[in-house]
């Protein structure tokens, strides 16, 4: 990531879905303040990261038939071939899938991976396991995504994490949709997996850190094409 990359996401602009959290988090430092002045300072560092958490940077989508592109901020923290969840309706068959886990430090808000139409949203309750845990796929709270795509269906699940207590979602069934675009976000640490069609190759790796909107995940179409970019 480049220097400026890096300046520009920092000092983004803050999501509306943030403003409640960061006024009580304000509130709640004035009260300390008249409690115990040091106690008032942790409240206001944390006033500042609660405002840092719900930053919304704008990003520069690449556009071309068939990139899948990173639906979250966040490391790569594992590349498998597993059965997707039932909610999905994609079948018995393991397909390619990459998650991406979100600390308490990265941009929460998520994008889509690819341009297309929602064809399935489903949101199922759970657990609030470690997002980190391979099984948070299966027991934890989550919002599940289907969007029908020329090249394939492609999957996207939000995944709620130890702390997070609330998943957002933007998108209806039926809504077309374009790569990038902003589809929700889950308040706190959490993870997205995203279910490629069978054969698909991810072009990431383990332990890498991708960005939402920007970093090129799988090509299911001709590598090489040409490519567009939106910014948003």
């Amino acid at each position: 990531m480049s220097i400026l990359t890096s300046i520009r996401s920092q000092l983004a602009p803050i999501h509306p879905e943030g403003y409640p959290f960061i006024g009580g988090f304000a509130l709640a430092s004035l009260i300390l303040f008249w409690l115990w002045t040091p106690l008032g300072w942790l409240g206001t560092v944390l006033t500042l990261w609660c405002a840092y958490f719900f930053r919304d940077p704008v990003r520069v989508t690449p556009l071309a038939d068939g990139l899948v592109v990173s639906p979250a901020d966040g490391r790569v923290s594992l590349i498998v071939n597993a059965v997707p969840p039932p909610q999905l309706a994609l079948g018995d068959r393991a397909l390619p899938r990459v998650s991406i886990f979100m600390s308490v430090f990265d941009c929460h808000v998520n994008r889509a991976p690819v341009g297309g139409s929602i064809e399935r949203i489903v949101y199922t309750p759970g657990k609030f396991l470690n997002a980190d845990l391979d099984k948070a796929s299966e027991d934890n709270e989550r919002n599940a995504l289907v969007i029908a795509t020329p090249r394939g269906r492609v999957g996207a699940v939000q995944i709620a994490g130890l702390i997070a207590r609330r998943i957002v979602c933007w998108v209806k069934d039926g809504q077309s949709i374009g790569a990038g675009e902003r589809i929700g976000m889950i308040r706190f640490g959490s993870r997205v997996d995203v279910y490629l069609p069978a054969g698909a190759i991810p072009l990431v790796s383990e332990g890498q850190t991708a960005l939402a909107g920007e970093t090129v995940i799988a090509d299911l179409g001709t590598l090489g094409g040409a490519r567009s970019f939106r910014v948003g």
